[in-house]
């Protein structure tokens, strides 16, 4: 039976999702593909190629790009494009982790080059449009990988410690109750949230 490199990465994903990165191998794709490993490596020369392709197809299926009708957008461009980033890394087991590493294909070169440009146009220079672009890719990996990753055994344990630290214990009650989402966006805040929250917090201690 003769498999294309379409198939491969729909059953890759697939796989995936039912088993998770570490236990996803070559030969268990083979398997349910009912091919020999060979086949794979016409198409993949190594596990590493094959996860960085699923990497791409993960982000050809779900990631979106509005792009701002001027420069004077590109603070919420960048936004909605991590919040898109994020939703589609979760949007597969292990996504972060899938992410996590992999280098831009050539072929997204072209798509690279429009980021920039609009963070130039806004009066940066490149090498720090660079920078941020690749600083807000690394934030929103290092959430994803976080998010996905299993509760450690230690949560209850940690929560009842608390209790003798007021502010951390509020603090803690805090994220637990407002889950991942609320503090990825926490993390994008812009100065003049955070003046504002300082401001709100120094008229309560008035």
């Amino acid at each position: 039976m003769k498999v294309d490199r379409a198939q491969i990465l729909d059953e890759a994903l697939k796989l995936l999702n039912e088993v998770g990165i570490d236990a996803l191998s070559t030969r268990m794709l083979a398997e349910r593909l009912n091919v020999r490993q060979p086949a794979l490596y016409w198409h993949f020369k190594s596990k590493r190629a094959l996860i960085e392709a699923m990497a791409e197809e993960i982000m050809a299926r779900g990631h979106t790009h509005n792009w701002p009708a001027s420069a004077d957008g590109w603070r919420e461009f960048m936004l909605d494009n991590a919040r898109s980033f994020r939703r589609t890394l979760l949007s597969y087991r292990d996504g972060g982790r899938v992410h996590a590493g992999t280098e831009t294909d050539p072929q997204g070169l072209a798509n690279i080059e429009a980021h920039v440009a609009i963070l130039v146009d806004a009066g940066m220079e490149a090498e720090f449009a660079m920078e941020l672009l690749i600083a807000v890719e690394r934030y929103t990996v290092g959430c994803v990988i976080a998010e996905q990753a299993e509760p450690p055994p230690e949560q209850d344990k940690l929560d009842a410690a608390a209790a003798d630290f007021p502010l951390t214990h509020r603090a803690l009650a805090h994220y637990r109750s407002h889950g991942h989402e609320g503090f990825f966006e926490a993390g994008t805040a812009d100065d003049d949230r955070w003046r504002s929250a300082a401001a709100g917090t120094a008229r309560l201690n008035l």
